[in-house]
């Protein structure tokens, strides 16, 4: 077990914000995550932070994983004093962090994610995942299932994945894995591009239009200065940037800033 004491780092609210669909709370208050083919089982009191996992998968994956090597409190630090809506967005959500996960992971996730809710969204990811993935122990006598390859799903009929609750994604998922088996998208390719250059390959992709890739982007590349629009963002910007948000004074973390505002708006929304 790794016990860590940080600081702006809240696995509830990671958890709750939209950014990840595998990851799951407890009655007891401990977390589920699932990255991939990894498991990690977590919990928190305070700062204080257990990780059930030895030292090198730690330090060479879940380090990473949940960008701890960014001081967020320095980001929180540069938000503009007279902005009370982003100062109060960004204290309810300040333990937020922008998670590092694998590209095809994310553009799975969010060709799912279109027109739907995130309790839909999880229930779809799971179902792809339990008849589509690879089912390992989790080195507690249970077992849990692997994200699909691609290689996977690229071989289904497009409506295939229909019975997994998916609709009309069915075939924006198949087509996805497909480009990526035949290599006509690389995951590997984009990863190393710029956030411009990641977007336009992304929007070449069956499915994927603005909002899609920018969250793409965002979750599944850590391009920071991405900055998804969606229902909820686009209200805050009408009530609060009537002229635009300050892009510019943000610049390299505006997808920080975002979360902020997307969890704020979301949790406030529900009641």
């Amino acid at each position: 077990m790794i016990v860590k004491e940080l600081k702006n780092f809240d696995l509830a609210q990671i958890c709750r914000s939209g950014q990840c669909f595998r990851m799951t709370m407890t009655e007891e208050g401990d977390f589920h995550i699932i990255a991939g083919a990894r498991k990690l089982e977590a919990r928190q009191r305070g700062e204080i932070c257990e990780f059930d996992c030895d030292e090198a998968a730690f330090d060479d994956f879940w380090s990473g994983y949940f960008d701890l090597e960014t001081d967020y409190g320095a980001v929180l630090g540069q938000i503009n004093p007279r902005d009370a809506y982003l100062n109060r967005a960004a204290a309810f959500g300040s333990g937020i962090r922008i998670l590092r996960q694998e590209l095809w992971e994310m553009l799975v996730s969010f060709l799912i994610s279109q027109q739907n809710n995130i309790v839909r969204i999880r229930r779809c990811i799971e179902n792809i995942c339990e008849v589509y993935g690879e089912r390992l122990p989790d080195g507690r006598g249970g077992t849990y299932y692997a994200f699909p390859r691609p290689e996977a799903l690229a071989g289904l009929g497009e409506d295939a994945l229909m019975a997994c609750n998916l609709g009309y994604r069915s075939k924006y998922v198949v087509r996805a894995a497909r480009n990526v088996v035949s290599g006509a998208f690389d995951p590997e390719a984009v990863g190393g591009m710029s956030y411009p250059k990641a977007r336009q390959e992304l929007l070449k992709l069956y499915g994927v239009g603005e909002k899609v890739a920018d969250c793409i982007c965002l979750f599944g590349l850590h391009h920071l200065q991405a900055f998804p629009v969606d229902t909820h963002i686009r209200q805050a910007m009408e009530a609060h940037y009537k002229r635009g948000f300050p892009h510019r004074r943000y610049a390299k973390v505006q997808g920080i800033m975002q979360q902020y505002i997307f969890y704020y708006e979301l949790c406030h929304s529900r009641n």
